[in-house]
């Protein structure tokens, strides 16, 4: 199963992006702070987002208008009092097919399963504003990542299917953490 295939193989690029972003969140000691670690994410969810757009369709993914999008967390960062300006540079990986989307978007979604952790992390240093976006679909997460992973699941029809998620899941945690190292060796 492509749900259970992926898991494993993205596990090291998973693993260094929770750790550039656990560092992140522990630098944390006020929204400013935040609202700087959401310019990152905003960043990169809004355009891998529009790479992602085209192939996901409402016969694919019958509930991605309903899914959490870059769109909260953009209002997360201006109900912490920041802004959209100076982004920090992205790149994506390409995206050529619906596979390739699911894989980027399995990346995303997991990002969501992993956001009560954040918002704990966040309350511990007293930041309780703007977590819409980590706080995922409440009680309906595990019911949103459970509809997710069976479309993942159907989508995958042949073992190309699903090395081509796999390389593109990968490919969206290694670019994802790059907006985090560019900026800590300071280049462009």
């Amino acid at each position: 199963m492509l749900s259970t295939n992926i898991k494993e193989a993205t596990k090291a690029e998973h693993q260094n992006l929770e750790k550039q972003v656990v560092l992140k969140l522990k630098a944390i000691r006020s929204n400013a702070d935040y609202a700087d670690l959401l310019k990152h994410f905003y960043a990169y969810f809004n355009h891998i987002e529009a790479s992602i757009k085209p192939y996901i369709t409402e016969s694919i993914l019958p509930d991605y208008a309903q899914r959490r999008n870059s769109s909260y967390i953009k209002a997360d960062i201006l109900e912490l009092g920041g802004d959209i300006t100076d982004l920090p540079y992205t790149t994506v990986p390409k995206i050529e097919n619906a596979v390739q989307a699911l894989g980027a978007l399995y990346v995303l979604e997991g990002s969501i399963m992993g956001g009560s952790i954040i918002v704990k992390m966040l309350e511990k240093g007293g930041v309780t504003q703007g977590v819409s976006f980590f706080s995922g679909y409440g009680e309906a997460t595990g019911m949103m990542w459970g509809n997710f992973v069976a479309v993942l699941n159907a989508q995958a029809k042949t073992e190309q299917d699903e090395e081509e998620a796999i390389v593109a899941a990968n490919e969206t945690f290694k670019h994802f953490v790059y907006v985090f190292e560019k900026e800590r060796i300071g280049t462009v």
